[in-house]
């Protein structure tokens, strides 16, 4: 018996192997095998009776996994199509859609083997906390623990106590615990969803309703785009549709995706209160930020059905989810969903495509949709659903108003580091009315240049063509592109001028300025320098949901899906920059941006306020935004998108080349392009010039860039196909990647 193994190579081929291991050698089988020097995994997508490999280049699998269940070819389909379109080898698609653990043969008899899960009797919740004495606070712990969830695993035990699994024998004989022990190769009966009485859930409106009746009674695969304001209650229309859905089907499954992982822990929430009765492990999250061994079993959980909703960020929508009956993405519009490296793949398009693969409805969620999928609605290829005012009845819109900077000025309106008066004295009273005020500055760090004013010197990178960000806190400069570090010289080094001095803010310098400008005033700021510790970022806002905070300040980490209910006003600094950039997408990210920021303010009743600070109040953006006017923003955009012809009217590719100069890096991209008069199917295509990028070099590395572009998809992609065997061949560059559908050109 041959197999033709999936590896996680550039190459797009199957490897073939000798299997002797009888009856193992199943379709979607994990199994290791060598490669080169190395013994590496791979996933089984042939199984033969011959191969036309020679019989002495032919080398055994090592070994099979015969404990984990085979992926379903439904999934296997999913990665070949994503393969397919994204200009990939299949392997390059199907293993890192695995966690890590699952890709380590080493670790396949520690992942499956039995798991241990001891439970609290009845007995033991009633008995044991008085039984314990008070000075032993491990063993306190460990009661709480087994107390606050339905089981504990018994390495989950041993970290919470060194004697742990003697003291729960101890227990167990006692009669205080029970001990399960589950075979992770068992697939587990269905878990049953539960029946909530009426007066616990909240009353829908009838916008909510419809949408819910909507996606209820669809059949097949339909896709609905789901346009709701800020606080119209999406949320509560992803739960009624689950569960819904899920009654009918005792045995189906669900996948929730949101854009960023810290919007996982309130998700996640809001799933395990509506379906208490389910068991832990039936609603499980996946995101890079778990821990190797939490994200397997997660997955496992979701591979072999015992999980029913899944929960996750853009690498969920590649779990392997054998019975998907609805796919649910929330605030679709979010850059975050498109992978920046390595597979550039976007998971909110797969999910579609998963969608419809499998026949099952899709829900995109979002106040500010994306302009394509905008586009697909009003093409009728969506169905669009509309929440066009705000769940809480006494919950309005915020009004929204512009602070003309240069008006402050001209009548000589004191302001604060970049905190304009009018905003200042806004803060001031929501502070005295006990209500909560909201900062939002899509920069961190102090401030992003550090100069000399004497002769012109700017701080920047040794290793990248871009300045370096002052951390005062830290009293260091930052390359938030490659990472590199130094301590804040005492003087210029080209002069020796010790009147050196930040230029701009960030998110710092603005927390520094606002412990002045409103004393009194408890600050809190969450960025990605503030959450870089494991459970910090849910821990501050815990914070500000606790109301122990009265103004927060941060980037876009705040900006989108947290219900703030004290949260009144909303301050908007420097968003000017985003309108004069060269892509051609910021005009749609900062609009969604900022309609997305204003709704924090006032969800829970209370009057909200967003004031923006800029020097062109009378852009038509700015316009459109004080009148929550997203419908008018995107027809306007559109049609300035359709008379460029730009995106979603034509479909692009980008080929990126790294050298060690931008001359080589140039001349890959113009022998690419001349390439290009190879292949029939480029006559559809058109080729612009190669380009450096925006930040040529990074980490020594100088980059470039070659776009082309066509107003058929599949003539795009048939010359994609053709090209990539041809760029194979060339020489002169460190690294190549060709990028379908990129976000940021």
């Amino acid at each position: 018996m041959f197999v033709r193994v999936a590896l996680d190579h550039p190459l797009p081929t199957l490897f073939d192997y000798r299997c002797d291991i009888s009856g193992a050698a199943v379709v979607g089988t994990l199994v290791s095998v060598p490669f080169g020097k190395r013994h590496v995994v791979g996933l089984v997508c042939e199984v033969t009776a011959h191969s036309d490999v020679p019989a002495e280049r032919l080398r055994d699998v090592d070994q099979v996994c015969t404990a984990c269940p085979p992926v379903s070819t439904h999934w296997l389909a999913l990665a070949a199509f994503a393969a397919d379109y994204y200009q990939r080898g299949l392997g390059e698609v199907a293993l890192p859609g695995l966690p890590q653990a699952l890709r380590d043969a080493s670790r396949w008899s520690r992942l499956f083997a039995p798991e241990e899960r001891y439970r609290l009797t009845a007995e033991g919740r009633t008995v044991l906390p008085d039984a314990l004495p008070a000075r032993a606070t491990a063993l306190r712990a460990l009661a709480q623990a087994l107390a606050r969830a339905d089981f504990l695993l018994a390495a989950d035990a041993r970290a919470l106590h060194p004697k742990a699994l003697a003291t729960l024998d101890t227990w167990q004989t006692a009669g205080w615990v029970t001990l399960d022990v589950i075979d992770a190769a068992t697939v587990p009966a269905a878990a049953s969803l539960p029946n909530l009485p009426a007066p616990a859930l909240p009353t829908l409106t009838d916008e909510q309703a419809s949408a819910v009746a909507a996606i209820r009674d669809a059949h097949g695969f339909a896709p609905f785009l789901l346009h709701g304001v800020t606080g119209s209650g999406k949320t509560e229309v992803y739960l009624r549709a689950l569960a819904a859905i899920l009654a009918g089907k005792p045995d189906a499954q669900a996948l929730v995706l949101v854009p960023e992982i810290n919007l996982t822990p309130q998700f996640e929430a809001a799933f395990r209160a509506r379906f208490a009765a389910l068991d832990a492990s039936a609603i499980v999250t996946l995101h890079s930020g778990l821990a190797e061994g939490e994200r397997a079993r997660n997955w496992f959980a979701a591979h072999t059905g015992r999980a029913r909703i899944v929960l996750g960020t853009r690498l969920a929508v590649l779990a392997s989810l054998p019975r998907l009956a609805i796919i649910v993405v929330d605030e679709e519009h979010d850059p975050a969903y498109k992978q920046q490296e390595g597979l550039r793949y976007s998971a909110r398009d797969l999910a579609i495509y998963r969608a419809k693969q499998l026949g099952v409805p899709v829900v995109l969620g979002s106040a500010t949709p994306s302009l394509e999928s905008w586009w697909q609605a009003d093409q009728g290829r969506y169905d669009r659903l509309t929440l066009s005012r705000r769940a809480v009845a006494e919950a309005a819109l915020p009004s929204v108003r512009l602070i003309d900077l240069e008006d402050e000025r001209r009548r000589g309106r004191a302001s604060i580091e970049g905190l304009s008066g009018p905003l200042i004295a806004a803060m001031k009273a929501r502070l005295e009315r006990g209500e909560q005020s909201l900062v939002f500055l899509n920069r961190r760090g102090y401030a992003p240049q550090l100069a000399c004013d004497a002769c012109g010197w700017v701080a920047g990178c040794p290793r990248c063509s871009a300045y370096v960000v002052l951390h005062k806190p830290e009293r260091a400069l930052r390359c938030h592109h490659c990472g590199w570090e130094s301590r804040i010289p005492r003087s210029c080094p080209e002069c020796g001028n010790v009147d050196i001095a930040p230029l701009g803010r960030g998110t710092q310098r603005v927390e520094e300025t606002l412990a002045s400008a409103v004393p009194g005033a408890r600050v809190l700021r969450i960025d990605a320098d503030s959450t870089r510790r494991k459970g910090s970022a849910q821990a501050l806002f815990s914070d500000v949901h606790a109301g122990e905070v009265d103004i927060l300040v941060g980037t876009q980490m705040i900006a989108k899906g947290h219900d703030f209910q004290r949260v009144s006003l909303v301050g908007v600094l420097n968003a000017d920059t985003a309108l004069f950039s060269h892509d051609f997408r910021a005009s749609e990210r900062l609009f969604a941006q900022l309609m997305q920021v204003s709704g924090r303010a006032g969800r829970a009743g209370l009057p909200g306020e967003v004031l923006v600070q800029t020097r062109y109040p009378r852009h038509a953006l700015y316009h459109a935004l004080c009148r929550h006017d997203y419908v008018g923003f995107a027809n306007a955009t559109l049609a300035e998108r359709r008379d460029a012809h730009l995106p979603p009217f034509v479909y692009q590719a980008l080929l990126r080349a790294e050298g060690r100069t931008l001359e080589a890096a140039l001349a890959f991209l113009q022998q690419a392009a001349a390439e290009l008069a190879r292949i029939p199917a480029a006559e559809r295509v058109t080729v612009y010039d190669a380009v450096p990028l925006t930040i040529v070099k990074v980490m020594h590395v100088h980059r470039a860039q070659l776009l082309i572009e066509s107003a058929s998809r599949a003539a795009l992609q048939a010359t994609l196909r053709a090209w990539q065997p041809l760029l194979r061949v060339l020489k002169g560059v460190l690294r190549w990647n060709l990028e379908v559908d990129p976000l940021d050109i």
